[in-house]
């Protein structure tokens, strides 16, 4: 997208698209026309930037409240692991068990 002057002869807008993996070039023209198109393209830019801006915000966001949630349930796990201890369980193979003789402590 770009506008093209060739052996001083006055500028001409351009467009570039890819098809079937080969980029080609689009001749749009001069005047009133080439001008709109380049507007419409530089719109299409600046939209495309601020929907890539929102998106890396929104997942920032995102990745901040997986890392609360993650300590949350860290702080959970520890809690609950404590009150367990206290009334005489033991974690054992990936489970709680009750203490059948409770180890003096």
């Amino acid at each position: 997208m770009a506008w093209e002057t060739r052996k001083g002869k006055g500028q001409y807008y351009t467009r570039s698209r890819r098809e079937n993996g080969r980029v080609v070039r689009e001749y749009i023209g001069t005047g009133p026309q080439a001008e709109q198109a380049a507007q419409e393209d530089a719109d299409a830019r600046a939209n495309k930037a601020l929907c890539a801006a929102a998106w890396k915000a929104g997942k920032e966001t995102a990745e901040a409240l997986d890392d609360a949630v993650a300590s949350l349930d860290q702080g959970c796990d520890h809690l609950l692991a404590f009150v367990l201890e206290q009334a005489g369980y033991h974690y054992h193979r990936g489970e709680w068990r009750k203490y059948h003789d409770r180890p003096q402590a």
